[in-house]
């Protein structure tokens, strides 16, 4: 029975050292020491933390070096009182604790009568001596009030240190195929996908590249932390950098807002270099609300941001044979008129700039057939791409305080992009993309309980949903033309690939059909004992 109960202890030590070994912290902590004037330390002493805005309290006992630490706490604005037979009460606000910190702040208590309070109203001077990490937190004021192309968050990454848009992969935003919308970020000279994003405490890396999946929009994020160099073992997932987040959450006091964001054309002047004034127009709109719903005990915060993006066509330029060149006669695109000032001339076998119609390929001809005639004796042909898309984002939090000992909240995030082929439905040539629709789904529900004043388990389950799916229409194959190629399995769209480097592509690999589901399941255990 002995060694029954020590397998069972083992194993339960096993499994909390692994859960938060891939467990990212999004709370703070605070630890110091609490003293008499004389420098003696104080056992026994009753400190208590107090969130301002929920009413949130978490108290311990200094030990008997007059030790104490409080884990595990929501990151805000808090109240720090002390309180000890003998001495005067202690009172200190502005601490305000940000993502994944561990200040330490230190106490001396006067002696005196403890209905005697000394309150410190000056705002905190946080020293991190705790962590080994390097990192930047970029709070709520700079999210919001710094420029962002697209209001897209992760961008504000580039603004810590040793941090570049790019890598070895891939430069700046990544918006297309697969990837919307995600970034690609190089931190101290790491991979650009090498990058543990955390929300909420729980995973949030595509499964599909490694990248992020959608973080909240500005007016939905409270705050995050890029930190890299000696990271703590819950970041071993990826090897460059820990880019932890915290979604806002509902107070004892409704807050809201509504904002619209617009960009349009018609309100810009002419660019100098640019032939026409820029048509793009992008609105960006939504707002968010949260408060009580019963004050001290339960908390609801919830937001919504669309995006929608509409240009005239884009003028795509492609050269392509004239009738002319079709009978033999290439002496006009061999001209200087068709090349920048430079005469051509064809080598042998030809002479004088004519090729044997016979020679041409049937294969080529039947593809001609079904491409737009060329509109000058330089083979010129303009054509348009369609540039659309439409952005969802919604957020919605329930946070829960039972006690001072438990609490727990839920967090749900959907984001949606649709994005149409820019296929302008008369030229093939603007075929360039497959009709895009991309999903992603998350969902965090987090559990706080205080065992006593020296153990703390913070438990958190989380499930990823993405999908991403890329759909076209029928149009032709190489077979189609007369070409001996591979096989076309039933049910595939045909999609042709042809590519003259220098005159003109018809079709391209990225509009062919696609779908990749995933779903992505985590649960983490973190326990506190000190």
């Amino acid at each position: 029975m002995r060694n029954i109960g020590i397998s069972i202890a083992a194993t339960f030590l096993f499994c909390i050292l692994t859960c938060s070994a891939v467990f990212g912290q999004s709370t703070a902590q605070i630890s110091g020491s609490v003293k008499d004037q004389t420098g003696a330390v104080l056992p026994g002493t009753e400190v208590t933390m107090s969130q301002t805005e929920t009413g949130l309290n978490r108290t311990t006992v200094t030990d008997e070096t007059g030790s104490y630490s409080l884990p595990n706490l929501p990151i805000g604005p808090y109240r720090l009182e002390a309180s000890l037979p003998g001495f005067r009460s202690y009172a200190q606000t502005g601490i305000v604790l940000q993502v994944n910190s561990n200040p330490v702040v230190n106490i001396v208590l006067q002696v005196g009568q403890v209905s005697e309070q000394v309150e410190v109203q000056a705002n905190a001077a946080l020293v991190e001596t705790r962590s080994t990490a390097v990192g930047q937190v970029m709070e709520n004021v700079r999210i919001l009030e710094l420029p962002l192309n697209g209001r897209q968050v992760t961008d504000l990454i580039v603004l810590s240190g040793a941090a570049v848009g790019g890598g070895a992969q891939a430069t700046g935003s990544v918006t297309s195929g697969r990837n919307y919308p995600t970034d690609s970020i190089s931190v101290g000279g790491g991979l650009n996908n090498g990058l543990v994003y955390i929300l909420d405490g729980g995973t949030h890396n595509d499964p599909y590249n490694n990248l992020n999946l959608p973080l909240p929009f500005p007016d939905a994020l409270q705050e995050f932390k890029v930190e890299t160099s000696a990271l703590q073992a819950q970041y071993g997932q990826h090897s460059s950098a820990a880019v932890n987040a915290v979604t806002k959450s509902g107070t004892n006091e409704f807050h809201g807002d509504l904002f619209e964001f617009v960009r349009n054309g018609s309100l810009n002047a002419r660019n100098a270099f640019a032939p026409k004034r820029d048509s793009l127009k992008r609105n960006q709109f939504g707002g968010v609300f949260g408060g009580p719903v019963i004050k001290n005990k339960l908390f609801f915060f919830g937001g919504d941001q669309s995006t929608t993006l509409r240009s005239a066509p884009v003028e795509g330029i492609a050269f392509l044979p004239t009738p002319v060149m079709l009978a033999g006669d290439w002496t006009a695109i061999a001209s200087p008129a068709c090349n920048a000032g430079r005469q051509i001339t064809l080598r042998a076998p030809f002479t004088n700039n004519r090729i044997d119609p016979s020679l041409f390929s049937p294969a080529a001809l039947n593809l001609l057939k079904r491409l737009p005639a060329a509109t000058d004796s330089c083979g010129r042909v303009t054509y348009g791409q369609l540039i659309k898309s439409n952005e969802h984002v919604i957020v919605s939090k329930i946070d829960y305080q039972g006690s001072s000992k438990h609490s727990v909240f839920g967090r749900y995030e959907f984001a949606r992009y649709d994005a149409p082929s820019p296929y302008d439905g008369v030229s093939t040539l603007s075929l360039l993309e497959g009709d895009k629709k991309v999903r992603a789904q998350s969902f965090v529900l987090g559990d706080t309980y205080v065992w006593g004043p020296k153990i703390v388990n913070s438990f958190h389950g989380t499930v990823l949903r993405t999908l991403g799916e890329k759909s076209s229409q029928d149009f032709f194959t190489l077979s189609d033309l007369g070409v001996k190629n591979f096989y076309y399995a039933p049910g595939l769209p045909k999609i042709f690939i042809v590519s003259v480097p220098g005159a003109f592509a018809a079709g391209y690999q990225a509009a062919t059909k696609g779908l990749s589901n995933n779903t992505v399941f985590q649960l983490a255990d973190d326990v506190s004992w000190i």
